[in-house]
């Protein structure tokens, strides 16, 4: 059977696992809007970042049953994400892989969906791969984005703890000489 050059915008997914299609491609960041929508703005002279995929179709025929019809996706960018502890820029390194199983009607594919550990999905006409891959992506980012081991720059007092500071009690001091044992130094 002769292979055939697949769109990422409007994939047939059951064509593109029974021919065991093959799909790569880069993007830039700007491409994936929400996932832009994540990033802190960086110098301008920083490089734009770039997806890397790949998607491996992949047909299975199961006996006395009817064929699977699976994608296999993986992605990864490096992204400038919000440090949630000093609130500075870090690079964060957002990898995705995952397996995806196509059934016929959504009915079959909510009930599969429980049985197994692949992501079931409805067969479409026309996948949009492309969106595919922003979403595990956005999946795939970290809850609370953050320097490691520590931030780069020593993290700045609370005002409340300021405010403690300049208000230290004077006679402090002289409280403790009061103490038995007391001494000044």
């Amino acid at each position: 059977m002769p292979t055939r050059d697949f769109n990422p915008h409007s994939l047939p997914v059951e064509v593109f696992a029974r021919q065991g299609g093959q799909l790569a491609g880069e993007l830039t960041i700007g491409a994936l809007h929400r996932l832009s929508e994540m990033q802190v703005p960086g110098p301008a002279t920083q490089p734009a970042q770039v997806v890397h995929w790949t998607v491996n179709g992949e047909w299975r025929s199961v006996h006395a049953a009817p064929a699977e019809v699976r994608l296999h996706l993986a992605a990864n960018v490096a992204l400038t994400l919000q440090c949630q502890r000093c609130l500075e820029g870090v690079t964060v390194d957002v990898q995705a892989s995952r397996s995806f199983l196509f059934v016929h009607g959504e009915a079959q594919a909510a009930a599969l969906d429980e049985q197994t550990e692949d992501d079931v999905l409805p067969i479409t006409r026309s996948l949009d791969l492309i969106s595919l891959v922003e979403d595990e992506l956005l999946l795939a980012l970290p809850l609370v984005p953050h320097h490691l081991p520590s931030c780069p720059e020593p993290l700045p007092l609370p005002p409340s703890e300021i405010a403690a500071d300049a208000h230290a009690n004077p006679f402090a001091a002289l409280a403790a000489l009061n103490r038995p044992g007391g001494r000044l130094n």
